[in-house]
């Protein structure tokens, strides 16, 4: 199905090579990659984070193929693949393992029916170290789930703030 409708692009079908953390098809779903462009949440000039509207001068833009979060902190970053979720499917995501396992949270807000886009994500550092994270190389699982019907009002009918966006988008209202 995700060929046809080509429902994520570019489709890597598995497996990863070796050492690398693991992407694309997976048993039930599909595991993202990074793209090697990041926002790294500095709080310069900032009192408060605001999910109206963050302060652009809050982030510092970055591009590598390793990406140092700060302890205690977040980047924004955006996944390698494009997806085009079709009317009748809905996905969740959730942030690998192997990351979590280094006190790095990822979270993502489930994709609705005909939402497209790049997927900009919240990567978290729980610990008190840096931490890495690789572009190129997986970062969560998105398990998709097809309803036996399309649904009535989709993320496009709705004229989604999020909708086909190209690049790590900060947080609008």
């Amino acid at each position: 199905m995700a060929l046809e409708e080509k429902m994520i692009e570019p489709f890597h079908p598995g497996p990863s090579p070796q050492g690398a953390i693991s992407y694309g098809v997976s048993s039930y779903g599909y595991d993202m990659r990074l793209f090697d462009e990041f926002k790294i949440f500095t709080g310069e000039q900032a009192t408060y984070a605001d999910p109206k509207g963050m302060l652009p001068q809050s982030f510092t833009d970055y591009q590598g193929e390793v990406c140092i979060i700060p302890p205690n902190s977040f980047v924004l970053a955006r996944s390698l693949e494009y997806f085009r979720i079709p009317r009748d499917v809905l996905t969740i995501c959730f942030g690998k393992s192997t990351y979590a396992r280094c006190g790095i949270l990822v979270n993502i807000t489930p994709f609705e029916p005909e939402w497209e886009g790049y997927v900009t994500m919240g990567i978290s550092n729980t610990t008190r170290f840096p931490a890495k994270i690789y572009a190129g190389e997986g970062i969560a699982q998105v398990l998709f789930f097809q309803s036996d019907e399309p649904c009535k009002i989709s993320y496009k009918d709705k004229k989604g703030k999020y909708q086909a966006q190209s690049q790590i988008t900060l947080s609008k209202a």
